[in-house]
């Protein structure tokens, strides 16, 4: 199984699709992981790409990733570009997932905004939504104690970008990730219950 991820900074913080991998390995399942991102570029960006329309049409993936800014996330700019990448999409197997960010720590009151306009699109077009932002705020309610972000109080701690990897887990292959670790197995049924929700 293949799997391409695009996105920014939000995407590649602490290595998250390789997270991503050794979740899957953990439950037998066995994936390569490829990761198109750049700092603070949206898909508006990554939709003008050569080697993002390369890697979409002749990858061969079985599942692409796409992730938009956070700071200065603007609804339009989202379904237009995702539309623009869906176009290479569609000309392949592929199966496209929109992986719905997390506002900023002291900007949570945005966080609907954006995740409407991420469900609203993936209705729209018939495609998956990981809804990592839901899961994060739903989270840190449960865990106040757990300090999901970095200390700039934007990007992704390790365990927040973990609990990202989880969700686009449960995304992909719905159905809950078996792990050991007992900090994501009590989330583990939140995060099933906002995906179902959607």
């Amino acid at each position: 199984m293949k799997v391409l991820f695009i996105g920014n900074s939000h995407t590649y913080f602490n290595d998250m699709p390789y997270i991503f991998k050794l979740i899957c390995q953990e439950n037998n399942i066995d994936v390569d992981v490829t990761m198109i991102a750049h700092g603070y570029k949206g898909l508006d960006f990554h939709q003008k790409e050569p080697e993002v329309r390369f890697n979409i049409l002749y990858g061969k993936y079985d599942y692409i990733v796409l992730q938009h800014l956070q700071t200065g996330f603007d609804e339009e700019t989202l379904n237009s570009s995702v539309q623009a990448i869906k176009k290479y999409v569609d000309k392949t197997d592929s199966k496209l997932v929109l992986y719905m960010p997390w506002t900023i720590k002291s900007e949570r009151e945005k966080q609907k905004y954006m995740s409407d306009a991420y469900i609203n699109l993936a209705k729209r077009l018939g495609v998956l939504v990981a809804p990592a932002g839901l899961v994060w705020w739903e989270f840190k309610d449960i865990h106040p104690e757990v300090e999901l972000y970095f200390k700039d109080d934007k990007h992704a701690s390790e365990i927040g970008s973990t609990l990202v990897a989880y969700t686009i887990y449960r995304t992909i292959f719905n159905r809950v990730a078996n792990t050991k670790n007992e900090l994501y197995l009590s989330i583990n049924d939140k995060i099933q219950k906002i995906i179902t929700n959607i």
